[in-house]
């Protein structure tokens, strides 16, 4: 069990001090959830495997009194497992289920492509010794050199607004991604966002968009937690002539979320789906 309430908690950050990796942030937040205080351990992309003794190449990692546990979904798991009398971050198995769909579904849309729109910012603002493993390892997975990826980015960023539009149409019928609290589902698509908040020298959200609302809840969780001065700001993305719009100003889709309550609820749009149309004689 956690001594003096602290879990030892492996960062991962750039030049500026800002957790670099959602899945880090995500785990960051999970620990806040169950109520641990933090001793980090401080550190970039390079010397992983040394800073933790041979366990791990790869971050999230934290130890419990001894424990250590790896991945963020293995680390997700095991709070729970390990201490359930503390607020539950996934409080069913549905779920981890809906939001690994939610989750697939999210770095194709948006985290993948901001990532391309910034990868040569991202080796840039990486720490010194950390240039040369993100420049190869990203070219190698990216297929093209970085600054090549990234060019052009202004022509991408309204697409990549527009295609959130199934998370908007969410949190305007729900205050969290969770219901009515917080929980895992939250912390983890909220670490796509403060990801590219790490990386993203030009915004990359409308200063009104519907989202701001909730992200700005999730960055006032837990003190504060998202509030880390090395971050970009998200908002700011202006509508050029010729974008697509960057978000849908008339809100929802579709009759999705509509409710029939009887005719008087559905009588107006009847209405216009059926003007002109030839009635039965």
């Amino acid at each position: 069990m956690a001594k003096d309430n602290k879990i030892t908690f492996y960062d991962l950050a750039i030049s500026t001090g800002a957790t670099i990796s959602p899945f880090v942030w995500a785990t960051k937040y999970a620990l806040k959830h169950k109520g641990f205080d933090l001793d980090v351990v401080p550190g970039g992309f390079t010397g992983i495997l040394e800073r933790t003794g041979g366990k791990t190449e790869r971050l999230p990692a934290i130890v419990d009194d001894g424990t250590w546990v790896l991945d963020s979904w293995g680390i997700v798991e095991y709070l729970d497992a390990t201490y359930p009398d503390r607020p539950l971050l996934i409080p069913h198995e549905s779920v981890a289920a809906t939001l690994k769909a939610l989750d697939h579904w999210f770095w194709g849309a948006a985290v993948g492509p901001w990532m391309r729109c910034f990868c040569a910012d991202y080796r840039d603002l990486s720490l010194p010794q950390d240039h040369e493993y993100i420049t190869h390892s990203r070219e190698k997975m990216l297929g093209r050199k970085l600054e090549e990826i990234q060019a052009g980015r202004e022509d991408r960023l309204a697409g990549i607004s527009a295609a959130l539009e199934p998370l908007r149409s969410t949190l305007a019928q729900h205050p969290w991604l969770g219901g009515s609290a917080p929980n895992y589902a939250d912390y983890r698509i909220l670490g796509g966002f403060l990801f590219t908040a790490s990386v993203c020298k030009t915004p990359v959200l409308a200063p009104d968009d519907p989202l701001r609302d909730w992200l700005d809840r999730c960055l006032d969780l837990h003190g504060g937690l998202g509030r880390h001065p090395g971050l970009f700001p998200l908002f700011g993305l202006e509508q050029r002539e010729g974008d697509v719009p960057l978000f849908n100003r008339q809100g929802g889709l579709g009759g999705i979320y509509k409710r029939n309550t009887g005719p008087a609820s559905t009588q107006a749009e009847t209405q216009k789906i059926t003007q002109g149309m030839k009635q039965p004689a």
